[in-house]
């Protein structure tokens, strides 16, 4: 009897502890809304989801093409382009590729891709499949998720769903979503594409890059502020219950960027909401290899190459002439290459040294430890995973920020940059010699993968503890920054200076009259407005 008495008497004790413990928000309901047509930002998206998955949460997705990361807690919804936008995206992606990438070129290309990048994602949320989310009244979520990119009008989507609203966004803070948290935007900050080594201020020629494309993000940013309200008119102007645009953009509760300034750079001030998960998509363990593949890299004496222009670009969108160049070049050199090449029966041409492969594991291949060089479009996600393996690269920038991030490479000593559409098999052979056999390179990557890796909390932690926390306090509106809702002259102080100048000219009337005034009392009047004024009497 007395031992049930104590059996029992444990069981209550550890009940009541249990019950005081902080309660968690496991199991709660969260909606990732990524209307992007890029396959890299899915994935970086993906990754955010698939780790709340794996923490218990019941996660729905709403996207514009099948996710390649995922999870069995993971509720899909996909919301396809027709083939004719597939076939418009493709001949744009056709065209970058021949001609060398600048900050002019990227926004050239976004506003002549803007039918795909802006309108198509507004169509998604106009699909039957996406309102069935908010009309079905037993749809209840905790949080929702939008993946930025030129769609502002989506912070909506909190108000829509009655609930927080996370961002996510693939690149570091940039102009475009600084100001939606009221992060501060400084023209002492080096821009993404604006190359500067860690802990080395910006020279003239830079600064002046960097303040004129400050002035063309800030030009940029009022077009998209215009199409944006435009869009959101489309889609909720007509709801009552659906506040203003200006009241939308001012509940974004935190944004998870893609990036790990410490390491990466640039040092610059953030507000807690800013919270930088870079490398998210990166596993702490990597996955087996596919037998083929770990088979061609264990059997590579020499070391290995792998090449891959990422998941936008294909080899059908690389002129011929440059494809040619590429095997010429790769078939020659002595390591094993793993190159990504969408059509398996029409590849470049037949090499021992050569594997194809249509799709890749590319962070367990960079894992491989006789991975030597990675050959890449220097997009943010490849080339985290390679800086977070140590693996050097030489980058072919295309498009958007790569052009910026290979000069990165450069500046900071982890690879070179070459031009795609100018490639010459001389110069890509030099290249791919001077990293594989200049130990500086390599050395210089694993130094940043040591950096890259020392963070308080991971990547897949930091995204578990803020999202649980935005939504144990409600949206956590206490970490928002004024600036949100202060607006461009309040914030600038515009009005201030507009005060102290208006004082400044009073000031200067009342001083100017006050010594005038001083001046005829003391000295009298002008012997010439003296006589005036005697002409005037008589």
């Amino acid at each position: 009897m007395v031992q049930l008495l104590t059996s029992f008497g444990a069981i209550l004790v550890a009940f009541v502890i249990i019950q005081s413990m902080p309660k968690e928000s496991n199991g709660s309901n969260i909606l990732g809304v990524f209307t992007s047509h890029s396959p890299s930002h899915l994935i970086v998206h993906m990754s955010i989801m698939r780790t709340l998955a794996e923490r218990g949460h019941n996660v729905t997705v709403l996207s514009s093409m099948p996710p390649k990361v995922t999870h069995e807690n993971i509720k899909h919804i996909v919301v396809p382009l027709s083939a004719e936008d597939e076939k418009v995206l493709d001949e744009g992606m056709s065209g970058m590729v021949k001609t060398k990438q600048s900050f002019l070129s990227m926004m050239n290309s976004a506003s002549k891709s803007q039918s795909i990048l802006m309108y198509k994602q507004v169509e998604v949320l106009e699909d039957p499949r996406f309102k069935e989310l908010y009309l079905n009244k037993d749809n209840k979520f905790d949080v929702v998720f939008f993946g930025f990119f030129f769609n502002t009008y989506q912070v909506a989507l909190g108000a829509r769903f009655n609930c927080p609203v996370i961002m996510s966004w693939c690149g570091p803070p940039m102009p475009l979503v600084n100001e939606l948290l009221g992060n501060p935007e400084l023209s002492s900050v080096p821009q993404m594409h604006v190359a500067v080594a860690p802990g080395q201020p910006m020279n003239f020629k830079k600064r002046l890059h960097n303040l004129a494309s400050n002035i063309g993000f800030s030009m940029f940013n009022i077009y998209l502020n215009r199409k944006n309200q435009l869009f959101y008119d489309r889609l909720w102007g007509i709801d009552p219950s659906m506040p203003s645009f200006e009241e939308a953009k001012q509940n974004v509760s935190l944004a998870f960027f893609n990036g790990h300034s410490l390491s990466e750079g640039p040092i610059r001030p953030n507000v807690p909401a800013v919270i930088e998960i870079g490398g998210i998509q990166i596993k702490s363990k990597p996955d087996p290899l596919p037998k083929d593949i770990k088979e061609f890299l264990d059997m590579a004496n020499y070391g290995a190459v792998l090449f891959s222009l990422g998941s936008n670009l294909k080899g059908e969108h690389i002129p011929p002439e440059i494809v040619t160049t590429i095997f010429k070049a790769l078939s020659s050199i002595k390591q094993q290459v793993i190159w990504k090449w969408e059509d398996i029966e029409k590849v470049p041409g037949k090499s021992a040294n050569i594997l194809y492969k249509n799709w890749l594991p590319q962070d367990d291949i960079l894992a491989h430890p006789n991975v030597k060089l990675f050959i890449t479009h220097a997009g943010k996600g490849g080339v985290s995973e390679a800086l977070f393996h140590g693996v050097p690269m030489l980058a072919l920038p295309v498009f958007a920020d790569q052009p910026g991030t290979a000069d990165k490479l450069v500046e900071n000593g982890y690879g070179l940059r070459l031009e795609l559409a100018i490639l010459k098999e001389k110069q890509f052979k030099a290249a791919i010699k001077e990293i594989i056999e200049n130990p500086k390179y390599t050395q210089k990557a694993k130094t940043f993968s040591q950096l890259y890796s020392d963070r308080p909390l991971s990547a897949q932690e930091s995204v578990v503890y803020w999202t649980e926390y935005v939504i144990r306090h409600r949206g956590a509106p206490h970490m928002q920054s004024s600036l949100v809702k202060m607006g461009f002259v309040a914030s600038n102080n515009l009005d201030i200076y507009i005060l102290a100048l208006v004082v400044l000219y009073i000031l200067f009337v009342v001083n100017k009259i006050f010594w005038k005034f001083v001046w005829r009392k003391v000295f009298g009047e002008p012997k010439i407005d003296s006589q005036n004024n005697q002409k005037k009497r008589e």
